[in-house]
This record gives C-alpha cells, structure tokens and sequence, in this order.
C-alpha cells in the first residue's frame, strides 16, 4: 500500500493544487450559460456545481475570465496577452496578474493548422522551447486530447468532447463534456478547455 500511495504521488498532475486530484477518474459537464457572453457552469455527474467561469468586460489591453468556487472565492485568473502574433493566454494564482503568480501559458501552436493545437508552458519553463502539455484538437474542436508532453506518444491525461444539446436551438448553449484521468488536477484541465475554446473562431 505504502509503494501504491507513492507512485500515486508520483504521477500527480497538480498544477493549480493537490485538492483538485482526486484518485479516480472526474467527469465533468462545462456548459455555457448563454452563447454571447462567455460564462459556463462546471458540474460534476451529480449536477453540483464546482466550479464557475466568469467573463469580465475586457479592457483597452486585455480579455479576462475568472474560475471561481462554488461560495465565489476566484481560484485562476485567465489572461489573453495583447498584441501577439499567436493566440496566447496566461493564468494566474487567484485575483493576481503579477508574473510571481504566473501559473502557465497557453499558445496556439500554429494558425495555418486546419485543426487546433495548444502549446502549454509553465512558468518555470522560461525558453518555451519545448511544450510541458499540448492540446490537440479536431476540426471545430468537436474533441480534442490533453497530453502530458509535447509528443503525440506522451501519455493523455483528459478528453473533451463537445456535445451539441437541443438547448443549442433555443438558448446557445453548448456542453464541453470532459473525462479527467486519475491524479490529473482537474481545474487546470477546465482553464484549458476555457482557453481552447476562447481560441476557436466559431462558437456555437
């Protein structure tokens, strides 16, 4: 039991914090509240709410989203950077933009790809050379992978897979449905499919 516990402790993906691990896989339901203005419920297979996601009115510089918990305390703040070539967006620890908070960041790998690939870098891998976890995603991200590395044979650690629900016709909504393995922290793979899904051109 004493060996199990440590290569569980081992393969522990915690980017935003141990507590978001759990030792099962997490089902979750990201879904849009309404198409026009950016804010999604995140539930659990019970319907609880765990998680919010917050769109705040964008300033000269930049666009910004909030993660919140379920009693409204801000977990990540979601930057997009302005004035980039590539798509970029950063995360930061709580209500914080400082660099000394920056948890990671987020590229769009190309824009001559037909499908999306995000490259994502944490804040120790200063160079950017090369990625820490990669999204790749197909044709208008109907699914898309998330990859522990930077190669296609590095090891998936979430699925999303976006399903259209008849809501769609009468109130825009769209439902992200997400498979997050085991010891795999799943609010930083929900800043992910947020960010993914703020790149794409269409939102439907």
């Amino acid at each position: 039991m004493a060996a199990e516990a440590s290569n569980n402790e081992a393969n522990r993906v915690a980017i935003i914090s141990p507590r978001y691990c759990c030792t099962y896989p997490v089902n979750l339901a990201i879904m849009r509240k309404m198409i026009t203005d950016g804010n999604f419920d995140v539930q659990d297979v019970n319907g609880t709410v765990i998680f919010t996601v917050d769109k705040i009115l964008p300033t000269f510089v930049h666009q910004r989203k909030l993660i919140l918990d379920p009693v409204g305390n801000t977990i990540l703040t979601l930057r997009k950077k302005a004035v980039t070539a590539i798509d970029t967006w950063q995360v930061f620890r709580g209500e914080s933009e400082e660099l000394e908070d920056l948890i990671f960041t987020a590229k769009r790998h190309s824009l001559m790809d037909i499908n999306t690939q995000l490259d994502v870098f944490l804040a120790n891998n200063k160079n950017e050379q090369i990625c820490d976890f990669k999204i790749k995603g197909t044709f208008l991200e109907e699914s898309c992978d998330i990859y522990a590395g930077d190669k296609d044979s590095a090891p998936i650690i979430a699925k999303m897979q976006k399903r259209p629900s008849a809501e769609i016709l009468f109130f825009g909504k769209t439902n992200f449905m997400v498979r997050v393995n085991p010891n795999v922290d799943h609010a930083f793979i929900v800043a992910l499919v947020v960010i993914l899904d703020e790149m794409l051109v269409v939102n439907y």
